[in-house]
């Protein structure tokens, strides 16, 4: 067993006091610039490691973590990673993490801006934030690094941008493996819609790469499967959704859709309710709602795929705690698995 090394084992052999080494290890107090070398060089002799929870309670330093956020009302999925996230802090209080949330409104770019510059102005000492506007965001992460505030991105990565790290799914692969599932319950040569139901999605780099994705392998897998592509951001509106895939299927017959995000069930609320004359097509979407897992557990949804988001929020407060307390390197890309649940596996997710 590895004997112990005391900060008076280390104060003996640097010929200083114990309240010396101590003013040394946690930086508080004035410590002659000759003493602090001697005590350092002694303590790397030595191979002496600070205890991080001991260091904290000492200097009673609270490291605040600012989480730039959706509220969680406009969409259902956005507690997810806020669940992981406030798992976190509880998890790593004791090294003095504190969570300091800011909520915008998912449906106004403006605002989210807004806020995120806010939040900066706070000074936290790490940020977390899904990059949901591209040209929002970028205005965001131009400022944290102004302030040298380190940033780690959920749910969407750019990697053109410096950041510290981005914890979610490879939106490209994700696209891919939607693909391949689409294609194994539609005829070889038929129509998919591929549906976009959120704000600015031509701002939005996870649903392009998500496309970039499904279009490339459809083409290298099953080419004769067309793909057509309708973007609807008013889809917080039930009757005005209603009426535009009513007139979007009075336009063509398509075997499959893909809802690129989690609001797979708004569209099977209305096959179910308001446009029964319809065939259900096959259906795949994203996240494991208790609204989708329904219709899955139906037949309705053929697939989800299963973004982990809860654990984006929790790894995202670890990678800051890695970085910010214990001074290990983190790996700027880690991305989750894509799991692909079916009504038969749905309950081991749960």
């Amino acid at each position: 067993m590895t004997k112990r090394i005391r900060i008076i084992d280390i104060a003996a052999k640097a010929g200083v006091s114990p309240g010396t080494v101590d003013r040394v290890i946690h930086k508080r107090g004035r410590v002659a610039e000759k003493v602090c070398l001697k005590v350092q060089q002694v303590m790397e002799e030595m191979g002496y490691v600070p205890d991080p929870i001991a260091s904290v309670l000492a200097s009673k330093t609270a490291r605040k973590l600012g989480a730039l956020m959706p509220r969680e009302s406009i969409d259902p999925y956005w507690e997810l990673p806020m669940q992981g996230l406030k798992q976190g802090q509880t998890e790593f209080q004791y090294f003095g993490i504190e969570l300091d949330p800011c909520f915008f409104d998912l449906n106004d770019p403006a605002d989210f801006l807004k806020q995120g510059l806010s939040l900066l102005e706070s000074r936290p000492q790490g940020l977390i934030f899904p990059p949901i506007f591209l040209k929002e965001s970028q205005a965001i992460l131009e400022r944290s690094r102004e302030l040298g505030i380190p940033t780690v991105l959920i749910n969407t990565d750019l990697e053109e941008e410096k950041v510290l790290s981005y914890i979610g799914q490879n939106s490209y692969q994700s696209g891919r493996l939607a693909a391949r599932l689409l294609q194994l319950n539609m005829p070889a040569k038929s129509k998919l819609l591929l549906l976009n139901l959120d704000k600015q999605p031509t701002n939005a780099k996870h649903l392009l790469d998500k496309e970039r994705g499904l279009r490339e392998h459809l083409a290298e897998i099953q080419p004769g499967i067309e793909v057509f592509r309708f973007d609807f951001e008013t889809f917080e509106d039930p009757m005005a959704l209603s009426d535009f895939l009513h007139e979007v299927f009075q336009q063509q017959q398509f075997s499959g859709i893909y809802v690129s995000n989690s609001r797979a069930y708004k569209v099977l609320d209305l096959f179910y309710l308001q446009l029964p004359q319809y065939p259900r097509p096959n259906l795949l979407g994203y996240d494991l709602l208790p609204a989708n897992l329904a219709y899955l557990n139906q037949g309705g949804i053929s697939f989800l795929i299963h973004q982990n988001a809860r654990q984006q929020g929790y790894l995202a407060i670890q990678t800051l705690v890695d970085h910010l307390v214990h001074k290990r390197p983190v790996e700027r890309v880690q991305h989750l698995s894509l799991d692909v649940v079916v009504a038969e596996n749905a309950g081991y997710y749960l």
